[in-house]
């Protein structure tokens, strides 16, 4: 079953990703467009606006069994060795380096082919495609979602459905969250501890999960990295973390839903983990690595106008009233201003070294919901509760 999206809603939601979150195309750019087939109609509309400001539109047609056009797709987790997930082609790495912007579409046909892979090779997989997301992290980049078939089944929903969710968001003007994350963003950045409170449903017990995030860079997002967008995150000190977390918001990786997960951290490291589904999903996410039993982001979703949460990260993170943390690689623009510039590699470093930043091949983010009827209880900025109001959150008046 196709997608049926009207011509003038794809042209509105291409001049946003090129315009607002790319700022603008100009000759001397090389755009890569990457994603399935299946999101053609949205690739085809900005392949031509790309051609027509006098850039170079770069199309990466991701094959259906490779998730988010990693380095290799699922077939070689399946048949082949460590050995040959590492020989990588050096045109591949070229092709990277050579862009100068990147836009990732998002939405798959068949998810289930790149679901429940291989434990080893996957991990592998996983780390051999780190070095290719850092130099796109390093480039001005974009991520959207395109409405699929596969993804509206994921959601209980018709395609029709879906497809005004997605695409109603993806034509709204992003520049209203500047405005409400504003308050947001300068409370975040003066705070020095922040404590969540959830509820276990299970035994109706209060968990409190405690982190540092004094002196880290706080980062609003209004559609410059994602679309659509909104949300105020944060990496904390990755030794700091301590308490434990119910995340009760379903979230899909690599095909499989996972939800209602449990987190202990002790000393910074995930000791517990649990989930009523998907378990083995997270459990091979968490022993990914070493930094994978760690946390590299917290973040307060402030889009009033998502109020479905979806499971794709990509919207239910963002949905106003929520928040969520990040199992994984710590964010370094968090922790240094423009990491990629060289006298700021020595000072990430020592982050890095002491443990503060947090390396590993994943990031996976888990959401709370703080809205009536979610697990979520309380957000404490030092000594200030957050409240939900509208669909977002907000400082409450002295």
């Amino acid at each position: 079953m196709k997608t049926k999206i009207k011509r003038k809603d794809l042209e509105k939601w291409a001049d946003f990703i090129l315009d607002h979150s790319l700022g603008g195309i100009t000759p001397e750019d090389v755009v890569m467009i990457k994603g399935e087939h299946i999101t053609w109609p949205l690739i085809s509309v900005l392949q031509d606006k790309v051609f027509k400001a006098g850039g170079i539109a770069d199309v990466n047609i991701v094959a259906p069994d490779n998730n988010r056009g990693q380095v290799w797709g699922a077939s070689i987790t399946k048949y082949g060795s460590v050995e040959q997930i590492g020989r990588i082609p050096i045109w591949h790495k070229i092709r990277y380096e050579l862009m100068t912007k990147y836009i990732e579409i998002l939405g798959s046909e068949s998810p289930d082919l790149f679901a429940n892979l291989p434990e080893q090779t996957s991990a592998e997989l996983n780390r051999a495609d780190l070095p290719f997301r850092k130099t796109r992290l390093s480039k001005n980049w974009i991520l959207t979602l395109f409405p699929t078939k596969a993804f509206a089944d994921m959601e209980d929903m018709s395609l029709e459905e879906y497809t005004g969710i997605v695409v109603g968001a993806s034509v709204t003007d992003p520049a209203f969250l500047e405005e409400v994350e504003e308050p947001i963003h300068n409370i975040l950045d003066r705070t020095n501890k922040l404590r969540i409170e959830t509820e276990d449903p299970s035994s109706l017990e209060i968990l409190k999960l405690e982190m540092d995030i004094s002196g880290r860079n706080v980062i609003k997002c209004t559609g410059l990295r994602n679309f659509p967008d909104g949300e105020v995150f944060t990496s904390p000190d990755a030794n700091s973390v301590e308490g434990e977390i119910f995340v009760d918001l379903p979230v899909y990786y690599n095909g499989v839903t996972i939800q209602g997960i449990y987190l202990k951290f002790e000393n910074g490291v995930i000791t517990k983990y649990n989930s009523n589904q998907g378990f083995e999903t997270l459990r091979k996410i968490i022993e990914t690595d070493e930094g994978s039993h760690r946390l590299g982001e917290v973040a307060l979703g402030m889009n009033s106008g998502l109020r479905k949460a979806l499971k794709h990260p990509l919207f239910v993170e963002k949905v106003g009233g929520t928040l969520h943390i990040a199992i994984g690689d710590s964010y370094p623009e968090c922790f240094v201003n423009d990491p990629g510039a060289p006298k700021n590699h020595a000072k990430l470093e020592i982050f890095y070294m002491e443990g503060k930043a947090n390396r590993s091949s994943q990031h996976v983010d888990i959401v709370t919901d703080f809205r009536p009827g979610g697990s979520g209880r309380a957000v404490w900025l030092d000594d200030t509760r957050l409240e939900v109001k509208n669909n977002i959150w907000i400082v409450p008046e002295e």
